[in-house]
């Protein structure tokens, strides 16, 4: 009986964090219930906390833990510039990259999740940073993953950082120089077992991509796999299917699974042909990938083996949001918040080009719980949005802070990161 309580604890425990990018497997969906779907910027907010800096990392929850990092500008660095890249045979330069020629302090925060208290804050990186990062983009753009005892950062170039629980850094790893065409970096970290695992896809060429897995107590290199697909921005998933666990990676050259164990490739099949943004989610024995730029689209790829393409669709798909699976449907959400829901076995199309109340646009992910999804705009505006084939605004909740990171979701709680603060969204 002792045994079972503790493992009933456990399972509780487990179900009420938010460890990771889009929750406990990656798939922005909560089992909780009677979480608030009303707020605004007095409603509802257990409490608001200032956060220096700038960031799109969202927080990650562990009991009454909540770690997230900023990246604080500092002034211009003296005859420091970002790198050169090409794009085919000529130099590319973003009219909008910015940021390698200044002094940056990035930082590794933790807060307790009952009262928003700043329980520390660490540097883990004072300097300049090795390439630009796009204007809207910031150099803490990756969210944590933790398990609860420690805690690890991913900063691109500036390096994978692990902190325990109380902000004591147990080790830091160099990844190398990465070069993201100017863009930044965006994709998360994962942990598989003992591993963390990062996707470091570079350049527009693809020449020095890799995907790697260091050990999460020393960060020694388990393993690392070549690869030769363009700068990317996603985060890979971990699915686990009947046979095996696999690691997925979406790219504009192919999508490709590996064994997160070795790095072994296990399959591959066609890309998404446009920037690799968006995060993958899986179910039905598929897994869903798209890209919203240059191209727009979405596929189904059954997870079968041979890795077989069972349906695409070429509009409705985001730059930057991930879309959600949630029950049979896959919602798609456009930058500016069009919602489109198919059916996600065959990908048939429920509705499509469905419009927010107000013109906005989107950077967050939609997240979901109770058969209800949420999308939050830049202008600080959540829409809360009926699940199921029939499109339905249930209401729309302001913060009047603008929102570029994804919602987290635990113990009864919606955490969401603003522009200048972070809110826990409670009900009384």
């Amino acid at each position: 009986m002792v045994a079972l309580a503790v493992c009933l604890f456990a399972a509780s425990l487990r179900a009420s964090n938010w460890p990771q990018w889009r929750g406990p497997d990656s798939s922005g969906i909560s089992a909780e219930k009677n979480l608030s779907s009303e707020w605004s910027s007095t409603q509802n907010i257990r409490w608001k906390t200032p956060l220096r800096g700038r960031g799109h990392s969202s927080p990650v929850v562990w009991g009454r833990r909540i770690f997230l990092t900023t990246a604080i500008e500092g002034e211009v660095e003296p005859g420091v510039q970002a790198p050169k890249h090409m794009l085919r045979e000529k130099e590319f330069l973003h009219p909008d990259s910015v940021g390698a020629d200044r002094v940056h302090t990035l930082k590794v925060l933790a807060l307790d999740a009952d009262s928003g208290k700043m329980l520390w804050e660490r540097d883990a990186y004072q300097g300049a940073i090795y390439d630009n990062r796009h204007r809207k983009n910031t150099y803490a753009s990756p969210t944590p993953v933790t398990d609860g005892r420690h805690v690890w950062v991913y900063f691109g170039s500036a390096g994978l950082y692990c902190y325990d629980r109380e902000g004591k850094q147990v080790w830091k790893a160099s990844l190398g120089k990465l070069g993201t065409m100017g863009m930044g970096v965006a994709a998360s970290p994962i942990l598989f077992e003992d591993l963390v695992i990062v996707v470091c896809d570079q350049e527009f060429s693809g020449e020095g991509s890799f995907v790697t897995a260091v050990d999460k107590k020393t960060g020694q290199t388990a393993w690392r796999t070549p690869r030769k697909s363009p700068v990317s921005w996603s985060t890979p998933l971990l699915v686990r299917t009947p046979r095996r666990t696999e690691l997925v990676v979406s790219a504009a050259d192919a999508v490709v699974s590996y064994d997160p164990a070795t790095g072994k490739e296990l399959w591959r099949s066609a890309g998404v042909t446009g920037n690799a943004i968006p995060n993958p989610v899986a179910g039905h024995g598929m897994v869903f990938v798209s890209a919203g730029y240059p191209t727009k689209r979405a596929m189904g790829i059954r997870l079968d083996g041979a890795a077989s393409v069972v349906w695409k669709h070429d509009k409705g798909t985001a730059y930057v949001p991930s879309p959600i699976l949630y029950g049979d449907y896959l919602y798609l959400m456009t930058d500016r918040g069009l919602l489109t829901c198919l059916d996600a076995k065959t990908g048939e199309v429920k509705y499509e080009g469905a419009r927010p109340p107000v013109p906005a646009s989107f950077l967050a992910s939609p997240v979901a719980f109770e058969d209800k999804i949420l999308i939050s705009s830049e202008d600080g505006d959540t829409f809360v949005i009926k699940a199921g084939p029939v499109h339905e605004v249930l209401r729309t909740n302001s913060l009047g802070e603008p929102i570029y990171a994804s919602p987290a979701i635990a113990g009864g709680r919606i955490f969401l990161r603003g522009e200048k603060n972070l809110y826990c969204i409670a009900r009384p």
